[in-house]
């Protein structure tokens, strides 16, 4: 049975469930998911985890994200988005490349995001989106993500192309209108391209149209994609009693060096290690009360005896999950 992740180019126009039917049925795969939802406007890293693979989708996705996108200044729409119908216009050409640049600086860090309501966010278990078609607006709670950089790479008004290296759960639709607001001139995002998801590039994606053989060849082995993911996560020791502890835990809150949780960014995924073996792998929730503590979600507890070394080329048979 293929177990492991495709990297697929999604092509604007498709939505991630199509890509992971189109994929699904040319494998006859009896599972397909995918990791991190791609508007059907933009285009793509859309890594699809096949069969096994599907039992490991939160550690395999990661936290970071790379996007190049263009957003059009002057015009505001209800979606955020060129899909959207223009709700406001004002004139940007006044504006000079090193105050967009400033505007674009300025969201560079730990920044409160608030979801768009063209998105799929529910609400009372309704997604955003079918409740903004109706013409309803709801408030939604703001969220902190991480945006690590942005580079400007193109001022061609009313357009500006910008590169953005960010966390998991960041809106590049509301950073465009953030943007613009800040500019006083109002923007929404034209185009998105995702050039990395985690450890997931654009060198091997594929298109979703492509044959099973093709497929099945750009296939990444559970094991070598898990390694990735692993070995792109910060560890953390744990003693024996803590590792325990983490059985049946939904949070934690450890206790270590300071400075090792200032280094942390919103959501970011560690590995708890215990007596050299992989005891977990769980994720950054906030400081604890003191600066040397810290919360966590715990992610994954792994089976007992599971050597840190190991986990970062065994597949998925050598790592039996307690949860």
């Amino acid at each position: 049975m293929l177990d492991g992740v495709i990297v697929i180019d999604k092509p604007s126009g498709w939505t991630s469930h199509d890509a992971v039917a189109r994929v699904k049925a040319t494998l006859r795969a009896r599972k397909v998911g995918h990791l991190g939802t791609l508007d059907p406007v933009a285009t793509g890293v859309l890594p699809l985890v096949v069969n096994g693979a599907t039992r490991f989708a939160r550690i395999l996705e990661g936290t970071a994200k790379v996007y190049r996108a263009t957003l059009k200044l002057g015009e505001e729409t209800d979606t955020l988005d060129s899909e959207g119908r223009v709700t406001e216009t004002r004139d940007p050409s006044g504006l000079s490349a090193s105050e967009i640049e400033a505007a674009f600086a300025a969201f560079v860090g730990t920044i409160s995001q608030v979801p768009p309501m063209y998105s799929s966010v529910k609400r009372g278990g309704v997604p955003l989106y079918k409740l903004a078609r109706k013409g309803m607006v709801v408030e939604r709670e703001p969220k902190e993500v991480e945006i690590t950089s942005i580079d400007v790479l193109k001022v061609d008004p009313p357009f500006v192309e910008f590169r953005l290296a960010c966390s998991r759960g960041t809106y590049v639709r509301t950073l465009c209108s953030d943007v613009g607001r800040r500019l006083g001139c109002g923007a929404h995002m034209v185009g998105l391209r995702r050039e990395a998801s985690g450890a997931f590039t654009l060198d091997r994606a594929l298109s979703p149209e492509s044959g099973a053989d093709l497929l099945k060849g750009a296939l990444i082995p559970l094991g070598v994609a898990l390694g990735r993911a692993l070995e792109g996560m910060k560890p953390f020791d744990l003693s024996a009693a803590a590792a325990v502890g983490l059985k049946n835990a939904a949070a934690v809150t450890v206790r270590g060096e300071s400075a090792f949780f200032a280094s942390l960014k919103p959501k970011e995924m560690v590995r708890f290690v215990s007596c050299g073996r992989l005891a977990a792998v769980a994720e950054f929730m906030e400081h604890g009360d003191e600066p040397s503590t810290g919360v966590f979600s715990v992610v994954k507890v792994f089976k007992e005896g599971t050597s840190a070394a190991d986990a970062l080329r065994i597949g998925h048979n050598q790592l039996d999950l307690r949860r």
